[in-house]
């Protein structure tokens, strides 16, 4: 890391009240690990980290610790590989604060990028330790910067894999034309194209200013009334496709319905987001392709509670929350891989707790939703070998929550303690440690 970085990141650490470890040893003595490897959480069990890498974890007595090794203890808490969300969007924020398409039209991209690096902060600060950001929504590709500025120290967040503009069919996305005056000529939410050659350049040029993923919309709300309908060709599928996986990049689609979904999938996409109409014989196919899933349950709960009354714990839920739990229940049934991915942004950044309470809710056990959100989504990022699991050798990506979230999933919502590449950003004796809303 470049020496003026770390200079300020040591600055942004003293404002949020914690500090890298002095010492290049710290041994963590939680009241229980659970380490991705297994779903029972080990009581007793410690974790050595040093120099940012977990060196061992096991039986506290059975550790070597050597001399100098700072302890930290997090009795009644339970330490867990840092979690990781699929699914969001750095650069938005709730709906019923701000509506989408004021947040693209009104607000300025460069207030959009302070908002930004305040939405990985609280990220962070709640457990999160990697995103998979799925689209600027308007911003360019201002997040490959706000990538950079976390990979360089001059803010806190998570490990970052971005998406820059996101390709979508030539008028299908919003803002407009719907609902605008037809001579307004508005800036859009994603790159437009229409035809193969459109669609190898979008990628090209995506890639080229520093996109790790490719997102395509293969559906949106083009029917008539309104209804959700493929935009993209299968032509035009497969060239953003093949124009990606040619550059070592994998694609992500946004797809609702169960056409868009089974088209996305024969045209080779690494993972769908949404799915919510997808049918039993769809998920089957994406099993067979070894295509992931994100649910996105939390983002059909947000929006029911901003537009459609919805009150969590007393209303019943409602036709499109009841759509996405079949279709969650049916990926399930199916064996497909399912990933933790929330479409944070629609709701508070920081509560990306809710995606894995949600995914038990609809019938994961609350093991299965831990493993969806460590070692699952860090194979879907195909970063396992870097993190996504507590053993030795490999980054010390860690949080700890008072309880147990493995018998009690809600116990999310209490992070004690986090740590990214061995840098403490959360501290038991911080002040600023609270509940996530």
């Amino acid at each position: 890391m470049p020496k003026r970085w770390t200079i300020r990141l040591l600055g942004t650490l003293l404002l949020l009240g914690v500090l890298p470890a002095a010492a290049t040893d710290t041994l963590l003595l939680p009241a229980r690990v659970w380490t991705g490897d297994g779903n029972q959480a080990h009581a007793g069990w410690a974790v050595l980290v040093h120099d940012g890498v977990i060196a061992a974890a096991g039986p506290a007595a059975g550790i070597q610790v050597p001399a100098g090794a700072r302890r930290v203890e997090l009795p009644d808490a339970t330490l867990l590989p840092g979690l990781i969300d699929l699914h969001s969007h750095v650069f938005l924020h709730p709906y019923n604060e701000t509506l989408w398409n004021d947040q693209v039209l009104k607000e300025p991209q460069d207030y959009r990028t302070l908002e930004a690096a305040a939405h990985a902060r609280d990220t962070l600060l709640a457990g999160f330790t990697a995103l998979r950001d799925l689209g600027t929504e308007g911003a360019g590709y201002a997040d490959v910067s706000v990538k950079r500025a976390i990979d360089e120290g001059l803010i806190p967040g998570p490990q970052l894999y971005v998406a820059t503009r996101a390709i979508v069919a030539s008028s299908s996305y919003g803002p407009g034309p719907r609902g605008f005056r037809p001579d307004l000529d508005l800036p859009g939410g994603a790159q437009e194209i229409s035809g193969a050659d459109e669609a190898m350049r979008a990628v090209r040029e995506q890639a080229a200013r520093g996109a790790d993923w490719i997102k395509l919309y293969a559906d949106y709300r083009v029917g008539p009334g309104g209804d959700t309908a493929p935009t993209l060709t299968a032509a035009e599928l497969k060239a953003i496709v093949d124009t990606a996986h040619l550059s070592g990049r994998p694609v992500a689609a946004h797809a609702a319905s169960d056409a868009g979904v089974r088209m996305a999938v024969e045209a080779g996409v690494d993972s769908i987001e949404h799915g919510y109409g997808a049918s039993e014989a769809t998920f089957r196919l994406m099993k067979q392709r070894n295509v992931a899933y994100e649910p996105t349950l939390t983002a059909v709960e947000a929006t029911a509670e901003y537009f459609e009354h919805y009150v969590p714990g007393k209303s019943e839920p409602t036709e499109r929350m009841r759509e996405a739990t079949r279709a969650f229940r049916a990926a399930m049934k199916a064996g497909v891989t399912i990933g933790n991915g929330s479409d944070v942004g629609v709701f508070a950044h920081g509560a990306n707790w809710r995606e894995p309470a949600a995914m038990v809710r609809a019938g994961m056990t609350p093991a299965q939703a831990l493993h969806a959100a460590t070692d699952v989504a860090a194979r879907i990022l195909h970063a396992q070998d870097r993190f996504g699991r507590i053993a030795p050798g490999l980054r010390a990506d860690l949080a700890a929550f008072a309880g147990d979230p493995s018998e009690r999933i809600d116990d999310l919502r209490h992070p004690v303690f986090v740590m990214k590449d061995g840098t403490v950003y959360r501290h038991p004796d911080d002040q600023a440690t609270h509940s996530q809303p």
